[in-house]
């Protein structure tokens, strides 16, 4: 059972509750979505009709219970102030930037690594041509934006300088950044400020803005759009056994703490996204927990971006038929979480996803 616990003064009022975290649940996507949106029998995600719920979970560190959204009301006092201020932001319709359309779910940010040792394809686009030709490939077929890398971040790989990074990434950038809209995958603060200069839209560092310290200047003077991504340890030593008490909490606390700290020191804007970081510092259980429970993050108020494109845990989970590109766990996983709200997916296969998205929602609509 559902309780406010904590020591209690001797008039029996409450001194403080356990904390409590809000995961909705029960999704329904599409016509089903909007029908049952018009009987008041869900509440749609974001102010957006095409996708709604009709249950929560609620969780602490140690119990959750699902309950229906009509029972909200008969919640303990405090718990239900609690979850309601979690489904403000829940519900809270979020404003569009970089090219991204948040009230469509999902949007599709393409991968390219201009890099010759990125895990899944190092050395295939590292040439002026190549790489701008898959840039301008990716946004035909239908992604919303780019997001440019010139180190790899794999699991084991090592940091590159910055005159390397730059070297790999700049003559591209200036080529397509006046075409179609950019992200910059990076870690350095130098780096993100040239790109910006060059017309960068959005800034996406895998090391939840810790690796340089200067990158919170860079991101308050520009006040650019960015993404806050969960990583444990550093990409040389990430995949050493990494260790939560418990990661969906974990992780979660991490965003709560991020944000507030940004906050405090004058990043006010809400044009930010929150990644878990999929592969980064967990291993096959932390990363199937994540995804399976990744609605817990619409708690924050944010937009929710998954690299689930072609990583380990596919190839963990298929075993003997796992394949090199990792479509089919791929599209999988991406309609998996598209059908749980997340706004934007990182892919590498653009076509092909949303190839099964298009015939996934057609299949919905009939």
């Amino acid at each position: 059972s559902l309780r406010c616990d904590g020591p209690e003064t001797k008039n029996n009022s409450l001194k403080y509750m356990r904390r409590y975290y809000t995961r909705v649940c029960n999704f329904y996507y599409g016509k089903e979505s909007k029908l049952l949106i018009s009987k008041k029998k869900t509440i749609p995600l974001n102010n957006n009709k095409e996708i709604s719920f009709d249950h929560l979970e609620i969780i602490s560190r140690r119990s959750k219970k699902k309950i229906s959204i009509k029972k909200i009301n008969s919640l303990p006092k405090l718990l239900r102030k609690q979850i309601n201020l979690d489904l403000k932001n829940i519900l809270s319709k979020k404003k569009n930037f970089a090219n991204l359309n948040l009230q469509k779910i999902p949007n599709i940010m393409g991968v390219l690594n201009l890099t010759p040792d990125s895990f899944s394809d190092g050395g295939k686009f590292n040439s002026k041509k190549r790489g701008i030709n898959h840039a301008l490939k990716m946004f035909q077929f239908g992604a919303n934006i780019i997001d440019v890398g010139g180190e790899s971040t794999r699991p084991g790989s090592n940091a590159v300088n910055i005159k390397l990074e730059w070297s790999r990434i700049e003559k591209i950038i200036k080529f397509i950044s006046k075409k179609i809209p950019l992200s910059l995958d990076t870690r350095k603060s130098e780096v993100m400020e040239r790109s910006i200069k060059l017309g960068v839209k959005m800034i996406n560092d895998v090391s939840g803005l810790s690796y340089d310290n200067k990158t919170l200047d860079v991101l308050k003077k520009y006040k650019i759009p960015f993404v806050i991504q969960h990583t444990q340890g550093i990409p040389e030593n990430m995949q050493d056994k990494p260790r939560y008490k418990n990661e969906l909490l974990d992780i979660y606390d991490f965003f709560e703490a991020k944000i507030k700290f940004l906050r405090s020191i004058g990043i006010k804007h809400n044009k930010i996204i929150v990644d878990p970081g999929i592969g980064f510092g967990k291993n096959l259980k932390h990363n199937m927990n994540l995804i399976s429970n990744i609605s817990i993050f619409h708690s924050l108020g944010f937009p929710i971006l998954v690299g689930n494109s072609r990583k380990r845990f596919i190839k963990e989970i298929s075993g003997k038929n796992d394949t090199r590109n990792r479509i089919g766990g791929t599209v999988s996983s991406s309609i998996y979480l598209m059908s749980q709200g997340i706004q934007i997916l990182r892919i590498h296969d653009v076509n092909e996803l949303l190839q099964g998205i298009k015939v996934f929602k057609k299949l919905l609509k009939n």
